[in-house]
């Protein structure tokens, strides 16, 4: 929720208080593109590696990028600075299929699905409402670099606490990613394959249609 939160409410903000225009505050929602290609390399995500190497490295990559936003100011850099927020948007992509991959293989049952469920859902709304309103605070004192480097550290933090967390090392999670891997380690490789069978499911073209005008008018 992090990311999402700071490209949404941040973002805007400090860019119009810098002298930006709005056109080009605007085009900032194109930043937000790798969430709907994320489709893309799923397959990958859910088939090759661990669960736990995933959301290591994708959490340790959102680090690197706060990291390399702190050293850049949005008044100067802006490309470089949009650059860095797309790459963090495709790595929180990455990560958002990782975690639901970990999920699955988790949790069991109706009680647990639903708690998860509740955990994911108000996790992402808390992140994107510190990202929004506590880092504008945090921004308003500090600064655009000190904001960054504490997220740096946030980031940095939770690698180290999901690279030791023992529940990833869940029998459910191996056998889970031992049952997808099965017979289907060429779907990794080849994942145009999964991409085939999914379009060719009655009603996917609208439903993927749908979603996509849904999520447009939602962002508008």
């Amino acid at each position: 929720g992090i990311p999402y939160g700071l490209q949404s409410s941040l973002l805007p903000v400090y860019l119009r208080g810098a002298g930006h225009s709005l056109t080009r505050i605007g085009f900032t929602k194109i930043l937000y593109f790798p969430w709907v290609l994320k489709v893309l390399w799923a397959p990958l995500v859910d088939r090759v590696g661990t669960k736990r190497r995933w959301l290591v490295g994708t959490v340790s990559g959102l680090a690197l990028t706060c990291l390399s936003s702190a050293a850049l100011a949005p008044e100067a850099h802006i490309w470089g600075v949009a650059g860095t927020l797309l790459a963090m948007n495709t790595i929180a992509s990455v990560q958002d299929i990782a975690v639901d991959g970990a999920a699955v293989g988790l949790l069991k049952g109706r009680w647990e699905l639903g708690l998860g469920n509740t955990a994911q859902v108000v996790g992402y709304k808390a992140g994107s409402v510190f990202a929004g309103g506590g880092l504008l605070a945090v921004i308003d004192v500090a600064g655009w670099s000190w904001m960054f480097m504490l997220l740096t550290f946030v980031y940095a933090g939770v690698a180290l606490f999901v690279w030791g967390a023992p529940v990833l090392d869940d029998e459910n999670v191996k056998q889970a990613d031992g049952s997808r891997r099965g017979g289907q380690g060429a779907e990794a490789v080849r994942p145009w394959r999964v991409w085939r069978k999914l379009m060719a499911v009655p009603g996917t073209p609208w439903t993927i249609l749908y979603v996509l005008t849904y999520k447009l008018g939602k962002s508008n």
